[in-house]
């Protein structure tokens, strides 16, 4: 079943949530973890089998693998499949610098997006189980329901997470469903997290692992902690275009609190489209 994974040539919607509870704030899976020592990959390609490679069986796939052909969008640490229908977007923070950094990208097809980020994990276990625990703690502080679940690429958690200051008419906090899908490779883990459609219907949901399937990780010989995200870059056209859209958010930014208090046309809207009440 796994003697087909060949070594490479080296040259070569919303619904009502669960009343949310006041507990103290975490900071996001992975990045608030940290073990105080880096690890330094050795240049052989030679790694242990994981038994996590099992549910790496038809993706994701690692550099070094032969993954199926496809045309896919380098962005350093990830190839992203580039199939038809399909938008890729760059997920963008400001650093404590006020700098913006790279921390994910998301495959946005139809109504489900996909949120994928690469990090660094040992050569000799994985972390998708500790990053899961992390995630499920959030969930909950947060107000949300969670629960295990086994997917095609192992264990996964579906939850339904609040949206922040949004209610139905009834007053209830209105929910998302999201589904939590990771996979351990070769000194490293591919967290994804899908919403939309992805994450509640049955035939986009396996549209949304057949994408994250297709990704290619790069994890290179560079030394990095563990729970380190790997670097994103993306090409120059995609930085132009970035800069271009902040400087259009800015512009209309501006626009609407120069016409914030004119009425009618001045007034914030009062709801989001596509928001529905909840669903018992």
């Amino acid at each position: 079943m796994f003697g087909r994974r060949k070594k490479k040539d080296q040259g070569t919607g919303k619904e009502a949530a669960p009343a949310p509870e006041t507990s103290p704030q975490k900071e996001g899976a992975a990045g608030a973890v940290s073990f105080d020592n880096e690890i330094t990959p050795e240049r052989s390609r030679s790694e242990p089998v994981k038994g996590e490679d099992r549910h790496r069986a038809t993706g994701p796939w690692d550099e070094t693998e032969d993954a199926p052909e496809s045309e896919r969008m380098d962005l350093g640490s990830m190839k992203v499949p580039m199939d038809q229908g399909s938008d890729i977007q760059v997920n963008v923070a400001k650093d404590k610098q006020g700098k913006q950094r790279i921390i994910g990208i998301t495959l946005v097809r139809g109504k489900t997006s996909l949120q994928v980020q690469p990090f660094a994990a040992p050569k000799s276990s994985g972390l998708w189980d500790e990053m899961r625990q992390e995630l499920r703690e959030q969930v909950t502080q947060q107000g949300g329901r969670v629960e295990d679940h086994e997917g095609p690429f192992g264990a996964e958690l579906r939850a339904l997470v609040p949206v922040k200051g949004r209610t139905n008419e009834e007053g209830k906090q209105l929910g998302q469903r999201v589904r939590f899908i990771g996979v351990d490779g070769p000194r490293w883990v591919l967290r994804g997290v899908i919403r939309g459609e992805g994450a509640s219907k049955p035939e986009m949901m396996a549209e949304a692992e057949r994408m994250f399937a297709g990704i290619v990780v790069v994890r290179g010989e560079q030394p990095a902690p563990p729970n380190e995200m790997l670097p994103i870059t993306v090409p120059k056209e995609i930085q132009d275009k970035m800069a271009e859209a902040a400087e259009q958010r800015s512009a209309q930014q501006a626009a609407q609190e120069g016409n914030a208090g004119r009425s009618p046309n001045g007034s914030p809207s009062s709801g989001t489209a596509g928001e529905q009440p909840s669903q018992s």
